[in-house]
C-alpha cells in the first residue's frame, strides 16, 4: 500500500511552494492563512523535517522542500491533465437514449441538422426500448414514453402518440374498400392483438365491438409492423408522426379519419443536476425547435400536450 501523507496537506504545500507565499496559497485554495500554516505543520511533522525556512513574514523552501516540490507539482500537473482530458471528452460527446421507433423513424433523420448546428459535439445515439438510468450517467438525455415528468429529472413534453390504421396503396387495391371502421374487421391486420388496435376500435366503434380476426402476422415493435405494412402484408396500427416520411412518399396511406391517443407521450428528460450543461441546453433547445416546426402541420394533435 502506498505511504502517502494526507493529500489535503500535500495540496497546500504544493500551492505554497509554487507561490512562495502562504497568503497567495490561501487565496488560491479558498482557505485562511492560519489553515495553510496548520496543514504545512502537519506535513512537516509527518515528514520529520521543515519544508520552509521562515524569516519574519517571508518564507522560502528548505532543502527538503526544494527536493520534493518539483515532483509534487509534476504529480498535480499530471492529475490535472488526466481530469481535463476526461472533462473535454465528456463535454464534447452527448449521449442520447431513445426507443427504437422514435430513434429510427423520427430522430435519426433530424440529427444531421443538429450536427451542422453544433459540429463540436459528437452525438452518440443509444437505441433501446429499455429505460436507461440517467442518474447513473448511462446517457446524458433520454427521450422516453411516459405518463409525465419523473422525480429528479427535468422533463419537456415532445409529442403524444396518436394511432390510426395505415396501409400500402397496393395492398388496399387488392382488398375490399375500407370505408368504415367495421370494414377493417374484414381485411388482414398486422399484429391484430396489439393494444393499440383495441384503443383505436374503442374510439371508433365503442366498447361492445367484436374485434374478430385472431390470425395475422404478429411483431413485437412498431418498426416491424410499419415495415410489414409498407411491404403490403396488411393494415398496421401505427403512430403517423413516426411514419411521416413513408406517408409523404406514398408508401403508406391513412385509411380513415378516426384516431386515438395512447396514454403515454414522448418526453425529453435529463437530470436536474445537468440542466445547465451547455451540451444539454444546446440539444434541448434544438429538439424543442424541431418539435415546434413539426407542430405546424399536425392533423393528429400529436404536439398538443395532454391536459394535466
Amino acid at each position: 500500500m502506498r505511504q502517502i501523507p494526507p493529500l489535503a496537506a500535500v495540496r497546500v504545500f504544493e500551492a505554497a511552494a509554487r507561490h512562495g507565499n502562504f497568503t497567495r496559497a490561501a487565496e488560491e485554495l479558498g482557505m485562511t492563512q492560519a489553515a495553510v500554516s496548520y496543514q504545512i505543520k502537519l506535513l512537516e511533522e509527518r515528514l520529520g523535517g521543515a519544508l520552509f525556512a521562515r524569516n519574519g513574514r517571508a518564507v522560502m523552501l528548505s532543502d527538503l522542500g526544494r527536493r520534493i516540490a518539483p515532483q509534487i507539482t509534476g504529480a498535480f500537473d499530471t492529475l490535472g491533465e488526466a481530469f481535463a482530458s476526461v472533462r473535454v471528452e465528456s463535454e464534447s460527446v452527448i449521449t442520447i437514449a431513445a426507443p427504437r421507433t422514435l430513434a429510427t423513424n423520427w430522430l435519426a433523420a433530424r440529427l444531421g441538422s443538429f450536427q451542422l448546428l453544433r459540429p463540436e459535439l459528437a452525438v452518440r445515439l443509444l437505441v433501446s426500448d429499455e429505460m436507461v438510468d440517467l442518474q447513473a450517467g448511462d446517457a446524458d438525455i433520454a427521450l422516453r414514453g411516459a405518463g409525465g415528468p419523473m422525480p429528479g429529472l427535468c422533463a419537456h413534453f415532445l409529442m403524444r402518440m396518436p394511432v390510426t390504421p395505415l396501409a400500402n396503396p397496393a395492398f388496399l387495391a387488392k382488398h375490399p374498400p375500407v370505408e368504415t371502421p367495421a370494414d377493417l374487421l374484414r381485411v388482414p391486420r398486422i399484429s391484430p392483438e396489439d393494444d393499440w388496435w383495441d384503443l383505436w376500435f374503442c374510439c371508433a366503434l365503442g366498447d361492445e365491438v367484436d374485434r374478430g380476426q385472431a390470425s395475422g402476422i404478429r411483431f413485437d415493435s412498431q418498426v416491424l409492423d410499419g415495415n410489414a405494412a409498407i411491404a403490403g402484408h396488411g393494415v398496421a396500427i401505427l403512430s403517423p408522426p413516426m411514419w411521416q416520411s413513408a406517408i409523404d412518399a406514398g408508401l403508406l396511406v391513412r385509411l380513415l379519419p378516426h384516431y386515438a391517443h395512447y396514454r403515454n407521450s414522448f418526453w425529453l428528460m435529463y437530470p436536474e443536476t445537468k440542466r445547465n450543461l451547455p451540451k444539454i441546453r444546446f440539444f434541448r433547445d434544438w429538439l424543442l425547435a424541431e418539435v415546434a416546426a413539426a407542430a405546424r402541420d399536425d392533423p393528429f394533435e400529436a404536439f398538443v400536450a395532454p391536459a394535466a
